[in-house]
């Protein structure tokens, strides 16, 4: 939906001398974005109807003429049909208007007992609160398509990795639930936000409340809400629900980023891990073997974007004294841009998930490279009876002469390895083979293929 503007109509022409110039109309407005509100503007003064002709406050005529003529707003809004005039500044006075047109008084006395100021955070809260639940599905699907790729690769070995350095072995699967794990952290955030954010301000009207006999109460369960915010002052004027939700979002899209550049440099043929299917990459304007893989580059620099928006909230609110000011138009564009990208990047992550080719032995052949079961050596003979660093010191010495000769731990002779101690003996090569150092991990949060499979049960169970 886009909003076609008109020019028509004074909001305010009872209480100024002089029209608004065309500059000041544009730079003031909001219609330009926050027609989007419009669903959840409409479903706010339906239940603010219902409940003024509850208290009596309104008649039941009204109340029907109101249901009447939102209906034919909902339906010329869903035709791409309704005019969006900017002289009424924003998507309210926009709907209110028209509801007048259509209804007469009616229109006019739904504004009743309450302000913008309420009405806006209304309709904010109930925007949010719909697309937290969007997230919060988006990211059980992609948790979900996670572990089906970890599932298929339990027990595929690769370098596991710290300082970019070979660390230890691991499997791709234990790696993957890595981000399985920060994803559902992810998910625990945007639940517990949406807590905060399901919490009615409507009824606290500009900013100290209104002198009409309403139910919020009613209100708040028509809606849906959980409670009511118990402070008029704060309900209208404090946007830290958008800006918790911002910080939440600001985590996943790390998250997201951290993700990206580890699937940007697996696909470097210098590397060679992985393959991500051609339907999300690109190729080269001038280089014709070229295979970019665009997405995660571009999730990983809409990252920033997302932080930014975090900090312009946090700097929008930081100065503003109680209660409502015009600061907080500002609020939406940040806050809708934010909820565009987390679901655009997790719909599209999802699917790209089920669309990565592992190349196991080229992951086989890295972890090979950098001495990556020496942890394992060092533990061994700690085990057989030599103090740890007695042990360290031993394994880093053996490593230093396998640099020298250019061959792998594994490739030296029980002689050669009793040099550095006379305690290792012959199961010693079960130790240093790549699948012997991550069967050995074999308790909760280990790198055991036993244990990825149970991790991978575990969380599927909780999905389910």
């Amino acid at each position: 939906m886009t909003a076609q503007l008109s020019k028509k109509s004074e909001a305010w022409s009872a209480r100024f001398s002089e029209p608004v110039s065309d500059l000041v109309k544009r730079y003031t407005a909001s219609v330009f974005f926050d027609y989007r509100l419009a669903p959840f503007d409409i479903a706010g003064s339906l239940a603010h109807a219902e409940m003024l002709a509850h208290q009596g406050i309104i008649s039941q005529q009204d109340h029907a003429d109101v249901q009447r003529g939102m209906a034919q707003i909902q339906d010329e809004i869903a035709a791409g049909k309704f005019e969006w005039l900017l002289d009424l500044e924003d998507v309210h006075l926009n709907i209110e208007k028209r509801l007048t047109e259509l209804v007469g008084d009616a229109g006019k006395r739904l504004h009743t007992g309450r302000s913008r100021n309420d009405q806006v955070a209304t309709d904010i809260r109930l925007y949010l609160r719909a697309a937290i639940d969007d997230i919060t599905t988006l990211l059980h699907q992609f948790r979900l398509a996670l572990l089906d790729l970890a599932e298929q690769h339990a027990g595929t070995i690769m370098p596991g990795f710290t300082h970019m350095q070979v660390a230890q072995p691991v499997t791709f699967g234990h790696h993957i639930l890595a981000y399985v794990e920060m994803f559902g952290r992810d998910t625990e955030r945007m639940q517990d936000c949406r807590k905060r954010v399901n919490r009615l301000p409507l009824g606290a009207a500009a900013l100290a409340g209104t002198t009409f006999p309403i139910d919020r109460q009613r209100v708040a369960k028509t809606l849906g809400f959980d409670d009511v915010c118990h402070n008029s002052l704060d309900a209208v004027s404090d946007r830290d629900f958008a800006i918790e939700f911002c910080a939440a979002a600001a985590l996943l899209m790390t998250h997201i980023s951290r993700m990206s550049e580890e699937l940007v440099i697996w696909m470097s043929p210098r590397v060679g891990f992985i393959d991500i299917a051609d339907r999300f990459c690109t190729g080269s304007s001038i280089m014709p073997q070229k295979k970019n893989p665009d997405v995660p580059e571009l999730a990983r620099g809409k990252t920033g974007r997302v932080n930014g928006h975090l900090v312009a909230l946090l700097t929008l609110m930081k100065g503003q004294p109680l209660a409502y000011n015009k600061d907080n138009q500002e609020d939406k564009e940040p806050l809708f841009d934010t909820v565009d990208t987390v679901t655009d990047t997790l719909r599209i992550f999802a699917d790209m998930a089920g669309g990565i080719s592992v190349k196991a032995e080229a992951m086989r052949s890295a972890a090979l490279q950098g001495y990556a079961t020496a942890t394992d050596l060092a533990d061994y003979l700690v085990k057989k009876g030599l103090p740890f660093r007695d042990a360290h010191e031993a394994v880093a010495r053996a490593v230093r002469a396998c640099v020298d000769r250019g061959c792998d731990l594994a490739d030296l002779t029980l002689t050669d390895l009793q040099v550095y101690s006379p305690l290792i003996a012959e199961d010693i090569f079960a130790v240093l083979t790549l699948e012997g150092s991550i069967a050995a991990r074999d308790h909760v949060g280990g790198t055991a293929p036993a244990q990825v499979k149970k991790a991978i049960q575990r969380i599927r169970d909780q999905l389910a």
